[in-house]
């Protein structure tokens, strides 16, 4: 009998105005994330695993320029760019993760391999760049990268002083720019990977919750896999994705219930806003955030396919 497997995918929660979406960008936006939910669960219904299914989403994502990952990444005080990625697999509890890179095309292929072919869980850097071209990764020139919108982005921020755009040229400029995905293989393994571009105008090399496991990234098997996005120095401070999956394994709480209880108590209480994306060992999937959107994406264990931005759809 064949075991029941589901993925789903977020681009980021936060502030997403519906009166400033224009129709080309909505349909732009929804086509991505369908493709992206749509290349995970290949994997996952040709018995693939879980880990691969939910890099293989991450990795559509990241070549979008719609999405703060990859591609779409925003720009650094310096005009850099500098990413964010990890990824956890539940079986052994393996996780790898990169930060600060800034000539890798693909992030999350990277966590994956830190994973793999390293015997750690968090390189940075240089280092995690020296790693990746041993490994064969070609070296990515920042122009690939720079977007005319993350620099107007950028402009605007350095004007004000500001880490966050207190006004609003896109839908989303107020939105927290992360990717992820969860998703359980039909061998009962659940996995989480997360890819981010940080935020704009950061400095001194700044890292989010989108590298840091038990924070932005968890997976345990026949209990959860999470990953989040949001205000990335609140998510570290909560431990969110960790604390998930702890509500789950100690108060047997369901996949909705820890997920609501987290993302709607504490953490929005001290000001994190954002959200997450969850599914358990049973292939339900749960999307909670305390925002008024979050591009996402779902397919679940009968095969219905969803695909949504805003909180109240």
């Amino acid at each position: 009998m064949t075991q029941p497997f589901s993925i789903a995918i977020h681009g980021g929660a936060g502030t997403i105005l519906r009166e400033q979406m224009r129709d080309e960008l909505k349909a732009s936006i929804l086509a991505d994330l369908e493709a992206s939910v749509c290349a995970g669960y290949k994997v996952l219904s040709e018995s693939g695993d879980a880990l691969d299914a939910v890099v293989a989403a991450v990795k559509v994502l990241e070549d979008s320029p719609n999405f703060n990952a990859g591609k779409g990444s925003v720009l650094t005080n310096k005009e850099m760019v500098e990413m964010d990625a990890s990824v956890m697999h539940g079986k052994e509890l393996d996780a790898g993760a990169i930060a600060g890179v800034r000539h890798i095309k693909n992030p999350i292929e990277l966590a994956r391999d830190v994973m793999n072919k390293s015997n750690h869980v968090l390189l940075i850097g240089e280092g995690a760049e020296e790693f990746a071209f041993e490994h064969g990764y070609e070296f990515t020139e920042q122009d690939y990268f720079f977007t005319d919108r993350r620099y107007d982005q950028l402009l605007s921020m350095k004007e004000k002083g500001l880490f966050a755009l207190s006004e609003s040229k896109y839908p989303d400029d107020k939105k927290y720019g992360t990717v992820g995905a969860v998703a359980l293989d039909q061998h009962g393994n659940l996995a989480a990977a997360t890819s981010t571009g940080g935020v704009t105008n950061k400095k001194y090399g700044r890292v989010g919750d989108s590298s840091i496991i038990g924070a932005g990234t968890y997976a345990e098997n026949g209990n959860v896999a999470v990953s989040t996005t949001g205000m990335g120095e609140y998510f570290i401070r909560k431990t969110v994705a960790g604390d998930v999956a702890a509500r789950m394994r100690y108060l047997k709480e369901d996949v909705h219930t820890a997920s609501e209880t987290v993302i709607q108590g504490e953490l929005k209480e001290m000001g994190g806003e954002g959200g997450l994306i969850a599914v358990d060992a049973q292939g339900e999937i749960h999307f909670a955030m305390n925002s008024s959107g979050m591009y996402r994406a779902a397919i679940d264990i009968d095969g219905n396919v969803s695909v949504k931005i805003y909180a109240n759809e």
